[in-house]
């Protein structure tokens, strides 16, 4: 199984049905958020919401299926039961299990492609072989549910970068999903007006192999998808690259005065693949 999805992929409530097509259109995929968005209260009538935008037969819903997530609850929890009862009368089948602890609980979700959430102690040091179950399409961090379980108060320091421990998961579980194939998602970055600062951290992302990052807000899908696009002046240098590396015929070769081998043209078949181009 893979996760095409991305690279902006939008949260949004369960429970404001009115917003489903807004968040479709402004990203690359839109997140139904039956846990956390939703107050316990109100989870009934997200899942009420999620079948209510289906078609008369079930099979014509708002949202499309290859384009829509669904947060899930915690594995073990009542409203996790619930939530897949819903989910078993729905076309969707790509679901993110919140705080994601262990490859056993991956177990009630055969049938889905899931995208595992460790947000939690636990999910981040058991992050390789979460990755490892043959249901799991990628793995996303998640830092202020991190700090919370870790007894802590924030996730990043006065500077607005993340506290060291924050790093530590962020590459854990990047580290875990590439070792087993899978795709990784990055966190949300939680200050909405910091459009400079969303910038920076979403090219740090797509720096150190992240597929994808998650949003919080309509007006950063398009900071992530900026991102994630390679200039004219990067596709051009590519490809320029991966034609001499042809004509050169060679492993190791000389390229503007720079030694190219493996990884750099990997790095630049990479750029291609972001910009759409097949190489």
């Amino acid at each position: 199984m893979t996760f095409l999805m991305g690279p902006a992929l939008l949260f949004c409530p369960a429970d404001r049905p009115e917003r489903y097509q807004k968040a479709a259109e402004r990203a690359d995929a839109v997140i139904l958020d039956l846990e956390d968005a939703v107050a316990p209260a109100d989870k009934q009538r997200a899942r009420g919401a999620i079948l209510a935008q289906l078609g008369a037969a079930g099979d014509t819903p708002e949202l499309d299926p290859s384009r829509t997530i669904v947060r899930i609850n915690p594995a073990g929890t009542e409203e996790f039961e619930k939530d897949l009862h819903c989910l078993a009368h729905t076309p969707y089948k790509t679901v993110m299990l919140a705080k994601a602890e262990s490859a056993e609980q991956l177990k009630p979700l055969e049938g889905y492609h899931v995208i595992a959430l460790c947000e939690t102690a636990a999910g981040v040091l058991n992050a390789p072989a979460i990755a490892a179950a043959p249901n799991v399409v990628a793995l996303m961090w998640g830092a202020e549910d991190l700090l919370a379980s870790l007894g802590g108060t924030s996730s990043r320091k006065d500077d607005g970068g993340y506290r060291a421990v924050a790093l530590h998961a962020r590459s854990s579980v990047l580290l875990a999903a590439r070792a087993f194939g899978k795709e990784a998602v990055d966190a949300v970055y939680v200050n909405i007006p910091d459009v400079a600062g969303l910038s920076v951290e979403a090219g740090d992302a797509v720096a150190s192999g992240f597929s994808s990052k998650a949003c919080i807000h309509p007006t950063q899908a398009n900071v992530v998808r900026s991102a994630y696009e390679p200039s004219e002046a990067d596709v051009a240098a590519a490809t320029a690259l991966l034609q001499a590396a042809a004509t050169a015929g060679t492993g190791v070769f000389q390229y503007n005065g720079r030694m190219i081998d493996g990884p750099i043209l990997k790095h630049a078949e990479a750029t291609l693949r972001r910009a759409g181009a097949r190489t």
